[in-house]
């Protein structure tokens, strides 16, 4: 696959431009994938996951858990798809998969700093943007155990998608966003000092398999971008790519869904909550893409 995103390729890449175009969803029932058990998956059910994130990076599940607040179900559910490599860190809960709710703030008083323990929205980005390259997020499970009262629905947008967008409005801005130091987040400082350096990288890379990764956020504070024009030029013609494409598939998840995805581009818009109706959700990332079958 790699030779498509070859920018002295064209011929490759005008033939999987096409495929990739002609077969992409354009509504979130085109990518849903109803299920029994998502702790035993069906063969079936689990060609359909293979399928769609092999076409267009993404699966939305509709499950019969319902409430069940296992934090098993996205384990058993990840690893049955290949995501196997879970990837831990200082937020987490120690099985690495962290529970995304407002309330959890109160018991881990740290997480109520990130937006994500929040109700605020969140503004496009792909998962771990931040992590070294030996800890790059190819995979992401959210799975719904609550849904908020009002609000906290996501848009997704398959990241090759805004690749042939931003590269179709012009090749150069995808040359730049791939330089090894287009973006770059500061150092997370604790008491004890730097907790994590800078880290630097591209936007767009290709894997050793030949698959294209996105790295990014939306996100003003805390990130330096590459101060040369064109790179400028590329960063503000992908925000507006963002903000007005009509590729972007719309949806909430409810009590027993999830998705399941090579780390696309996603928001969250603000919700609210009531006394008996708070919102919960359990994260898991992953080094690894979900498996073809």
């Amino acid at each position: 696959m790699s030779g498509c995103f070859d920018l002295a390729d064209a011929q490759a890449y005008a033939q999987w431009r096409e495929r990739k175009l002609d077969t992409a969803p354009r509504r979130l029932a085109d990518i849903v994938v109803e299920i029994d058990d998502p702790r035993i998956l069906q063969t079936a059910e689990r060609q359909r996951f293979s399928d769609l994130n092999a076409s267009c990076n993404m699966t939305v599940y509709v499950g019969k858990t319902g409430t069940d607040p296992d934090k098993q179900i996205p384990r058993q559910l990840g690893a049955q798809l290949g995501l196997l490599r879970i990837d831990s860190h200082w937020l987490t809960d120690d099985d690495a998969v962290s529970p995304i709710s407002v309330s959890g703030a109160a018991e881990r008083g740290e997480r109520k700093e990130f937006i994500p323990y929040t109700d605020k929205p969140i503004k496009w980005h792909t998962d771990g943007y931040y992590n070294p390259p030996e800890r790059t997020i190819r995979g992401l499970l959210l799975h719904c155990v609550h849904s908020a009262a009002t609000g906290g629905a996501n848009q997704l947008l398959d990241h090759e998608i805004a690749y042939i967008l931003l590269r179709d409005e012009n090749p150069d801005f995808i040359r730049a966003l791939t330089a090894p130091d287009a973006m770059t987040i500061p150092p997370r400082m604790s008491e004890e000092g730097v907790a994590r350096p800078a880290q630097p990288g591209p936007v767009f890379s290709v894997d050793s398999a030949g698959f294209l990764h996105m790295r990014y956020t939306a996100r003003t504070v805390s990130i330096f971008w590459h101060c040369d024009p064109l790179t400028q030029a590329a960063v503000t013609a992908l925000a507006r790519i963002l903000a007005t494409s009509t590729w972007a598939l719309q949806g909430r998840l409810e009590p027993g869904m999830g998705l399941v995805c090579n780390n696309v581009l996603h928001d969250r818009s603000r919700f609210t909550e009531t006394p008996d109706q708070r919102r919960l959700l359990y994260r898991a990332r992953y080094y690894d893409r979900v498996a073809a079958v």
